[in-house]
């Protein structure tokens, strides 16, 4: 008689997983405020007083920066958003190369294309899954401008030894930090690593106002360049006395006051959010480590993750079943959580295929039917990111059923499904 519920047994759950509800009471209140006083955005997209935003907006950006220990906070409508603002900032130029990961939201990937540069895919580290920076200097030539690094999963990049490649090089460092708000590299938080940071406030993130994004540097010119591009800067730049019209084509990436209000609540919630993911990672670790064919996810030396998912590897040999195969066993035995039922249960393979898989790089075409801005020394060839192919084909497991509300018994419940599915191996042979 079949013991595990892909066969028909007895599943481990039959309720769902508690839903990652971080608005509350603070937030409702903050959000009535907001409409009591009639203003609901005070952008002008001219030069004018309002030109940055209403107060929510700009206490906001205030408090972030002050959070973060940087000069200047810059508040947009998404992390998408942000990329492309800092990708114009640093004056990304057509046939500009800019290192970037194959193992990340597509965004931060395609934000050089808006200025027509080029992206150039470098392999990511197999213990750690950022941007390799031995690779990197590889992919290095007289056309790169930048490197578009990412704290993925929760874990920061290399910043030492990437920097220093940067810094030969002469090139800047934009820091995709939307998956690891507090993590940390020796002391200094991701996301304040690079020349510009960025980090995410859309719905499955740590914090969130919906949909959101920040931008912080410590740089006065990358600063005010982000503030025109994010709202209209074509239309700014005359009255303003700008003189460097360098991407002054702008674009309405302006936030509203209502998410800008809920942000400045959620900003105190951080703290206590991360460190729950943590524990809550620990006691699941703590009691994995018994499961021979999964390798649980390093940390870099001095840092700190913040665990946007929690991804291990899974040995195919070791079990004789296919990883497929197993996690359709883990899903079959647990239930979805709780406002995200349709996403079915937070158990996966790979985390994403390698992003120069898909058709925008396989067939070279962005604008129109011709293959601008593609370079054609630029190759999006399977194989170029081994590493990445290596973890995406056939390794990696990620599951997110270790954030804020989960309970001891909700954990515990996760447990029973690695062990019973470990356990019964052989049903799955």
């Amino acid at each position: 008689m079949s013991v595990l519920a892909i066969n028909g047994g007895t599943k481990v759950r039959t309720t769902l997983f508690p839903a990652y509800r971080v608005i509350g009471e603070e937030e409702q209140q903050a959000v009535a405020k907001v409409l009591q006083s009639g203003i609901l955005s005070k952008y002008l997209g001219c030069w004018s007083k309002d030109f940055y935003g209403g107060p929510q907006v700009q206490a906001m950006e205030q408090e972030w920066a002050a959070y973060y220990g940087v000069k200047h906070a810059i508040s947009v409508n998404s992390a998408t958003s942000a990329l492309y603002c800092a990708a114009g900032a640093v004056g990304l130029a057509p046939g500009d190369e800019v290192i970037v990961s194959p193992y990340t939201m597509c965004a931060s990937a395609t934000a050089p294309l808006i200025y027509n540069a080029v992206p150039v895919f470098a392999d990511i580290e197999y213990d750690y899954y950022c941007l390799d920076p031995q690779d990197i200097e590889k992919k290095i030539t007289d056309k790169t401008k930048a490197i578009i690094v990412v704290d993925i999963l929760g874990q920061p990049y290399d910043a030492e030894r990437i920097n220093q490649i940067a810094k030969k090089h002469g090139l800047y460092i934009i820091e995709d930090n939307a998956q690891a708000p507090l993590a940390t590299y020796h002391g200094r938080y991701a996301g304040t690593l690079g020349d510009i940071g960025i980090f995410s406030l859309n719905y499955h993130k740590h914090i969130h106002c919906g949909e959101g994004g920040i931008l912080v540097t410590d740089n006065d010119q990358f600063a005010e360049r982000m503030r025109l591009i994010r709202n209209h800067a074509e239309a700014v730049v005359e009255n303003k006395g700008v003189t460097n019209f360098n991407n002054m084509i702008g674009f309405n990436f302006r936030m509203t006051e209502l998410e800008a209000a809920i942000t400045r609540e959620q900003l105190k919630k951080l703290k206590w959010l991360v460190e729950e993911r943590r524990k809550n990672v620990r006691y699941l670790e703590d009691n994995l480590r018994d499961i021979p064919f999964l390798s649980l996810p390093g940390i870099r030396e001095g840092c700190e993750h913040s665990y946007y998912i929690h991804a291990m590897k899974y040995d195919e040999d070791a079990t004789g079943v296919t990883r497929e195969r197993f996690v359709e066993a883990m899903q079959a035995e647990l239930m979805p959580i709780e406002l995200r039922e349709t996403e079915g249960v937070k158990i996966g393979l790979g985390y994403l295929k390698p992003l120069y898989a898909q058709p925008l790089f396989q067939k070279k075409t962005a604008y129109g039917n011709t293959s601008y801005p593609f370079s054609k020394d630029v190759h999006y060839d399977l194989g170029i990111c081994p590493v990445c192919e290596k973890v995406c084909s056939s390794e990696t497991i990620f599951h997110e059923l270790m954030r804020p509300f989960m309970t001891k018994d909700d954990l515990d419940d996760v447990l029973k499904a690695f062990h019973k599915v470990a356990d019964h191996l052989d049903e799955l042979r």
